[in-house]
């Protein structure tokens, strides 16, 4: 009953912060309120942040508020160049945060860290499109709650306190009034890390598999994940490739990889790789797995000369 109301008080929580943040953010504008759809309040996803930092134990509230912070910090900031350096400033606080869950993480989770911090890149793009990101959540952590009640026979789990979470924040989000920003989806989605981890360290215990044996399932969770969520905006991101990228009949292959790399991050990991130089995939197996979306540069010097 205990574990009932907890869970009870969580949602709650996350439903009111969530009202308290859409009024607040409203009312101050600036970067925490964008156009978008006539109007609407970004980064309310800080209400389901303190929730988790609230209700999740150490070590996991400590890379939750690791990267929350960092990312709120991009949310406010917004989309300021560096003077002379070839990223935003957002970027920079988010690339930060991601490498110091990795670092921290190590102590506590050791290389299953790695796939904590980059299960924010498939839920960054998840939240480009109301609702999505909240269904991935929702559904994620609905699953490995059932795993995790069928390994140990408790049927109460921090995968709860994520979906509670999630489902207080949620109803907004699904009608496009709110957006989580980055600091909701990059603390959500290293709290499915964490509980996808959780989840193989159990597995590992039942079974006496090595560190190998929890990185893989963790690996094969994110790759369910970013299908999962390649599955939801099927729509919007076949035009977006099309219309945007240019990237005629694209194949799951380029929308799992858009997925996967997409996103400022990722297009700031290949300025960084490709430069300029523009890579063309002719194979039919090469596009049917993606890799027209995976080498799209969009600083290649014939991208450039065209827009300029």
């Amino acid at each position: 009953m205990d574990q009932i109301l907890l869970l009870i008080l969580i949602f709650l929580l996350s439903a009111v912060l969530t009202l308290l943040f859409k009024f607040l953010f409203t009312r101050w504008g600036g970067n925490l309120y964008t156009k978008i759809r006539e109007g609407t309040p970004r980064a309310v996803g800080l209400a389901p942040f303190l929730v988790l930092l609230l209700f999740f134990p150490p070590p996991g509230n400590y890379l939750i508020a690791i990267i929350g912070l960092m990312a709120f910090l991009d949310d406010v900031i917004g989309r300021k160049k560096i003077k002379s350096l070839p990223f935003e400033l957002g970027q920079l606080s988010r690339g930060i945060g991601m490498l110091l869950v990795m670092i921290v993480g190590y102590l506590y989770f050791g290389p299953v860290s790695i796939l904590i911090a980059l299960m924010i890149q498939p839920l960054n793009i998840a939240d480009m499109q109301p609702g999505t990101a909240c269904s991935t959540i929702i559904i994620m952590s609905s699953i490995i709650a059932v795993l995790l009640y069928l390994t140990t026979g408790n049927p109460y789990s921090l995968a709860l306190v994520v979906l509670a979470a999630c489902l207080g924040y949620a109803p907004l989000d699904y009608r496009g009034k709110i957006m989580m920003g980055e600091v909701g989806n990059h603390s959500f989605a290293v709290a499915l890390g964490i509980i996808y981890a959780l989840w193989g360290i159990t597995m590992s215990n039942s079974y006496n598999w090595d560190s190998a044996g929890v990185f893989l399932m963790v690996l094969i969770l994110l790759i369910i994940t970013s299908i999962l969520i390649a599955l939801l905006r099927w729509n919007n991101l076949r035009s977006f490739l099309e219309d945007e990228l240019k990237i005629e009949n694209p194949y799951f292959g380029d929308l799992l990889m858009d997925v996967l790399t997409g996103g400022g991050l990722g297009d700031l990991v290949r300025r960084l790789v490709l430069k300029k130089r523009e890579i063309k995939i002719e194979n039919s197996l090469g596009k049917q797995l993606g890799l027209r979306r995976l080498f799209y540069n969009p600083y290649a010097v014939s991208r450039l000369e065209k827009n300029s």
